[in-house]
């Protein structure tokens, strides 16, 4: 198995085989992300990526259960040869039961609907999918590449292939002055999707990129522990859904996580209660003091 440089995968997939059938970020312009810029974009060959899955085998054996190719957008790649490493990633791991690849809504809302179900056939089980926002004026300002009504339309598009899609929220990504419009916009886009999982990240500002020296530099202000609290108690207010709401991440402030057709009050009780405590005990999201 070879590796190029970082290798990011979700915290749902921790224990899954990592297998780069991509390098890198096709898009690699959104202002907050510093995850690939020191790749440079390319679809590994259809070869070299089984010859990696092979050699997993070889190594792991049979047994591997779930499998994510990385990098960035994998979803790129023709879908015939993705299809042909899913199938052969079947071959050799038959006891495979969860197959994903990170998509965007940039790339997603390219691939025709026959596709996409090609590749439900195939094996593919999830897409992660970063939509950020559901504000446009948001989208726009961190260059995301697609707008709300692409990302309501590569959503369900995901979903009718049979695909499940998780969606990634960042919470504070429209700083205080959009921190409202950021979290009824969300709530309007995810409720059109109903995704099987909103998964909810705090933002924290990196510095070598373009919105994190902003946020350096006092042109973005970022959202208060208890400003990122609100923001996310107004979107669940708003939600509409049936899926899993959750705050699988270290930066978020609270372990909000509850499905939304059974949960919603309980996950508001917690935001209630979390709001109570004095911020001073919360440790902020702030790059020069992490």
């Amino acid at each position: 198995m070879r590796y190029e440089g970082t290798v990011y995968r979700p915290p749902s997939e921790a224990n899954s085989l990592l297998i780069q059938a991509t390098i890198g970020c096709p898009h690699n312009k959104c202002t907050f992300c510093g995850m690939y810029k020191k790749k440079k974009f390319r679809v590994r060959p259809v070869e070299e990526i089984k010859e990696d899955l092979l050699s997993a085998r070889d190594h792991y054996g049979p047994g591997v259960q779930t499998l994510f190719f990385p990098d960035g957008n994998t979803i790129v790649m023709k879908t015939d040869d993705l299809v042909e490493v899913i199938e052969y990633a079947r071959s050799l791991f038959p006891y495979l039961e969860r197959i994903t690849v990170y998509g965007s809504a940039r790339f997603l809302v390219r691939k025709p609907l026959a596709d996409l179900r090609r590749l439900k056939e195939a094996g593919l089980s999830r897409i992660h999918s970063g939509m950020e926002s559901g504000d446009d004026v948001t989208l726009q300002k961190i260059q995301k590449g697609a707008t709300s009504e692409e990302i309501i339309t590569a959503g369900l598009r995901v979903k009718e292939a049979g695909i499940e899609i998780s969606e990634y929220l960042l919470i504070g990504i429209g700083g205080v002055e959009r921190s409202r419009e950021h979290a009824l916009g969300s709530a309007r886009v995810l409720s059109a999707i109903d995704p099987e999982y909103i998964r909810m990240r705090t933002y924290t500002p990196v510095p070598k990129t373009p919105l994190g020296q902003e946020y350096l530099s006092g042109e973005f202000q970022l959202p208060s522990p208890h400003g990122a609290l609100r923001e996310i108690r107004l979107l669940i207010e708003n939600l509409e859904g049936t899926g899993w709401l959750l705050s699988d991440h270290i930066s978020n402030y609270a372990n909000i996580n509850g499905r939304l057709s059974r949960d919603r009050e309980a996950m508001l009780a917690l935001i209630d209660k979390a709001l109570s405590i004095d911020e001073s005990r919360f440790q902020v999201n702030d790059p020069r003091y992490l």
